[in-house]
């Protein structure tokens, strides 16, 4: 509330008079107790229930742990207690020793004594020492006989006393004669340390950011500037949570922390996989200065993978986020992929392409998403999307390069042509020029989700005029598809400039890489400069499969265990796809035509040798025996140890009939297949349904 100071207050030049806080006059006799204190209510532990449960399920954790340690320790603590009982009735006994001996009547009988034998004729003395020792023999006899009979009581109540009670009292019983032999050094309880790998407090963390660096030293004994903590820190699940203001006058920022991520988890005693630190923006109440970390007990990131909850799902929508997997904390990690473009990246056998996988998994599930698929590789990891794919590429070979720039040709020519439907839709139908669900359905315009796995495969196989088409082709579909629905999805395992070429790189806005060597190979794949934000993939170990580093903005990333979609669920979730886009007519391209795809539909069975030799030929009409060998090897290491021979014989076997064995490529005469020999030798009901 403002008021106006009095008449004969001060004012400016102009004459206008300052308004000035009530609370705050210095006329005000109530301005100290009326100031609110600038002091958070409640401790930071109670301030949300998300910190409640956590600091709740620590303690159980931690209650727990301590009932097992001490629980099987209990044997030991049985044995100290009976030896300090022992000592306690010892003690007692020679404490109780005197009463019962009525000691207290010795010493005035002794004085007696030598009182007669100085003076033997003194008929007094000797009169007072005989009723002196008569006495003391009857306080003997009573304290004996009050002793003996509580005794013989307290036995008797025993015997005739429930099971319980006899418990109970020799527990008491224990218990008193163990506190009377107890002493200062005495102890019972051992003391146990609860499993934690570090026990964090503020005062650790201002020794690990000064040490850093982060905090200026102080002069003399002083320990210098602190952290100003917000939050914590405090227990938050499996680690510790803390939220902290850098103080002011150091020149430091939130970004210098996250820069020194290493540093500081070397001074926390921890691997850095284990520190988890981020920028709280100002839409979280944070400036630039605040921090948010979280310091897991151990590696987050080793536990088993989580089955991906798309493998039970019968259907999806594609303009649903699609569930990814969790982060350190268990959190689920979705990804909204519609007007966005991903790229994966990372060394093999660190799982990119099971990753990669599972957004076109989720994109199996909506019927109204058409698949244009390449696989550079051309092994088993992508085959069975031959079942859905409008348009599939398998291998890096010349064949396979043609049918690719063929697919990026058609692919721009559609963009184009919806562009064009587009800007002639009203605004009532249209009204931000993009694809809508309505627009999907009505105008037959599924969304196109592109995915290209092993990319430097291509960019390795073509000359430097052919890459930079290649490039600018893709560059042009991931810039400018997504609002004519592509959703493009590339991967590399090299991440070099070469084959992650900045043009292409640059312009993608989802971006994932598994464990690479170094951080010049992370901002390859992350971006330039995300491994000083702490975007860092090169932190990542040989153990951790599936985990990579998720960049999905300019300041938003957060390593990620990816879901498990194993090769198996995957393909079967293809043939879901595949009933689910004959239901609504979505089944088209080569995924209509496929000769293997309709025989798996149908149930049909066809050779293995035959459906591969059909897969490894799609993009050529005849091949050379030698490179069909090489390709069905490529396929399945299991071709490996095939001659020409063999395989002549198992096509026969399955009703290949050669019109010549002989066949003419680029001037090359020797011996090889017809693609159409091999498609007659398919069953007669197959042939008919194409």
């Amino acid at each position: 509330m403002l008021i106006k100071p009095p008449q004969d207050a001060p004012q400016d030049g102009q004459g206008a008079v300052e308004d000035v806080e009530a609370v705050d006059r210095p006329d005000n006799p109530l301005a100290d107790w009326l100031t609110v204190p600038d002091a958070p209510i409640l401790p930071a532990w109670a301030r949300n229930w998300a910190s409640v449960r956590a600091n709740t399920g620590a303690f159980i954790k931690v209650g727990w742990w301590h009932g097992r340690y001490h629980g099987i320790r209990s044997p030991k603590y049985a044995v100290k207690v009976v030896g300090y009982s022992a000592r306690g009735a010892f003690r007692g006994g020679r404490r109780l020793w005197p009463v019962l001996t009525a000691q207290d009547h010795t010493a005035g009988i002794k004085a007696l004594r030598v009182q007669v034998k100085a003076k033997p004729d003194d008929v007094v003395l000797a009169a007072q020492a005989v009723v002196a020792h008569r006495e003391r023999t009857e306080a003997r006899r009573w304290r004996w006989g009050a002793a003996l009979g509580l005794a013989a009581a307290a036995a008797v109540a025993l015997n005739y006393a429930s099971l319980g009670l006899q418990i109970a009292a020799g527990c008491i019983a224990c218990g008193g004669l163990a506190a009377i032999g107890w002493s200062d050094e005495a102890h019972i309880l051992d003391h146990g340390t609860p499993p934690l790998r570090i026990a964090m407090d503020a005062q650790q963390l201002n020794d690990a950011l000064r040490a850093t660096g982060l905090l200026k030293q102080g002069k003399g004994d002083e320990e210098g500037p602190k952290v100003n903590c917000v939050m914590g820190p405090l227990r938050d699940g499996n680690g510790w949570a803390v939220i902290f203001d850098l103080p002011k006058g150091g020149g430091k920022k939130a970004a210098d922390v996250l820069a020194k991520r290493t540093e500081i988890a070397a001074e926390l005693g921890v691997d850095e996989i284990q520190v988890i630190m981020s920028r709280v923006r100002a839409s979280a109440g944070g400036n630039a200065g605040r921090v948010s970390m979280w310091v897991a007990d151990d590696d987050p990131y080793l536990a088993p993978p989580n089955p991906s909850p798309l493998e039970q799902l019968d259907t999806f929508s594609i303009w649903d986020p699609i569930p990814f997997g969790q982060d350190a904390r268990g959190n689920r990690v979705t990804l909204p992929i519609i007007w966005q473009s991903m790229f994966f990246g990372g060394l093999p056998r660190r799982g990119k392409t099971f990753s990669q996988r599972l957004l076109t998994a989720a994109g199996l599930l909506d019927a109204y998403v058409r698949h244009y698929v390449a696989d550079f590789k051309g092994g088993q990891d992508w085959i069975q999307m031959r079942q859905v794919a409008h348009r599939l590429v398998l291998g890096a070979e010349e064949d396979a390069i043609g049918a690719f720039k063929a697919m990026l040709k058609e692919l721009l020519a559609e963009m184009e042509r919806r562009f064009s439907i587009l800007r002639g839709l009203p605004t009532s139908i249209c009204p931000e020029g993009k694809l809508t669900p309505e627009i999907v359905k009505r105008y037959n315009m599924p969304f196109i989700l592109f995915t290209v796995d092993e990319l430097q495969e291509a960019f390795l196989a073509v000359d430097d005029q052919e890459r930079d088409e290649i490039i600018n082709d893709m560059a042009r579909i991931a810039r400018r598809g997504p609002a004519a629905g592509f959703i493009s999805n590339y991967a590399s395992q090299r991440p070099d400039a070469k084959s992650v070429p900045t043009k292409l790189r640059e312009i993608i806005t989802i971006r994932y890489s598994t464990q690479v060597v170094d951080q010049t190979s992370s901002d390859m794949v992350l971006g330039k400069g995300k491994a000083a934000q702490g975007a860092d993939a090169s932190v990542l170990s040989e153990e951790h499969k599936g985990v990579g580093v998720l960049v999905t903005g300019p300041a938003s990333f957060v390593t990620v265990k990816a879901d498990m979609l194993e090769t198996a669920a995957f393909n079967s979730m293809c043939a879901k796809g595949r009933l689910l886009r004959e239901a609504c007519g979505q089944l088209t391209g080569d995924a209509a035509n496929d000769p293997s795809a309709l025989a798996e539909a149908s149930g049909i069975t066809v050779s293995p040798v035959l459906s591969d030799c059909l897969s490894v030929m799609r993009h050529s009409v005849k091949m050379h025996t030698a490179d069909l060998l090489a390709r069905l090897e490529n396929l399945d290491e299991d071709y490996g140890d095939w001659d020409a021979e063999r395989l002549a014989k198992e096509l026969e076997d399955t009703g290949v009939k050669r019109t010549t064995k002989q066949v003419n490529i680029n001037g090359k005469n020797l011996a090889g297949y017809r693609r159409e020999d091999l498609e007659a030798a398919m069953p007669t009901e197959l042939l008919n349904a194409r």
